[in-house]
């Protein structure tokens, strides 16, 4: 069955609170690091400070970006506003992408001039705060993105995964480089400033691809075939193309019917096909096509 109009706006409310949730625990967790940041002088909580900084700015982007792409679609935007979300992908990349040079740059300086780290015990302390927040913020999202299959809140998520690695490793890094060597610290800098701009390279291509529309695969093609498949009735089809945009996913084909076969068996045959996609693909716009054969 297809969703009904009331469900589709729960996984838009879904989404809403998801962005509303991040912008929220970015921001609280800027507060948290940037106190612990002068308190002990490390540059892996720089690093932190600079990625929940960026956190905070992508999911207000996100914030703004998904509010404008849930509009219905209008006389100047016919196919709706999905893009939208992959343009705020863009936009994340870019920021994310900067943060990574900025903090690569002091990281390499810290490294060359060691600075003492003091009062690590809290920053510590502001790590595992920060870890039990964004693993918490993380699984909210996970279940958010398999329910509504939102790009943004699925970028988003992604950086928030990396997060919990990089907290844990700063927590390492505080401890050694305060017991061992202080150039622990810069060179953990060092390792998320690249590992900060690989996100970005995979957040930037993915929205790329789907402001290209890309097709969404091949899994997708083989359903449509076997539901094709099912109607023996049809002598082939082609011209089969899928994208995606925010919400929404487009199907369009051709199905090639017997040229004497009526109107009515025709319309039954495609709309049972239409149906069909739209019971795995609740959110998906349909075109189909016939052409006698």
């Amino acid at each position: 069955m297809v969703k009904p109009l009331i469900e589709k706006q729960n996984e838009h409310k879904w989404v809403r609170l998801a962005s509303i949730l991040s912008v929220s625990v970015a921001l609280l967790l800027i507060i948290l690091k940037t106190a612990a940041w002068f308190m002990t002088g490390s540059v892996s909580l720089l690093a932190s400070l600079i990625d929940s900084t960026m956190d905070s700015l992508v999911s207000i982007i996100n914030l703004l970006a998904i509010r404008y792409s849930l509009q219905p679609a209008d006389e100047e935007h016919r196919f709706g506003h999905g893009k939208a979300e992959a343009l705020a992908g863009l936009a994340q990349a870019a920021f994310i992408a900067g943060s990574a040079a900025f903090l690569f740059l002091h990281a390499a300086e810290r490294l060359y001039e060691p600075h003492e780290i003091t009062h690590s015990d809290i920053g510590v302390a502001v790590m595992i705060v920060s870890i039990v927040m964004t693993l918490g913020l993380v699984v909210f999202q996970k279940i958010v993105v398999q329910r509504t299959g939102s790009t943004a809140i699925a970028a988003d998520s992604l950086h928030y995964v990396g997060d919990l690695l990089v907290n844990a490793s700063i927590i390492v890094a505080l401890l050694l480089g305060n017991f061992l060597w202080s150039g622990f610290d810069a060179v953990l800098g060092i390792l998320i400033s690249c590992y900060i701009l690989y996100n970005a390279w995979e957040i930037g291509e993915r929205s790329t691809q789907l402001l290209l529309d890309r097709e969404l695969g091949p899994d997708v093609w083989t359903f449509v075939e076997e539901l094709i498949a099912q109607h023996p009735e049809v002598k082939g089809h082609h011209e089969l193309r899928t994208r995606e945009s925010g919400f929404i996913q487009f199907f369009q084909l051709h199905l090639e019917l017997d040229k004497d076969m009526q109107l009515e068996k025709a319309h039954a045959i495609t709309e049972d096909i239409e149906l069909k996609i739209k019971e795995r693909y609740p959110n998906a716009d349909v075109l189909i096509h016939t052409d006698p054969v």
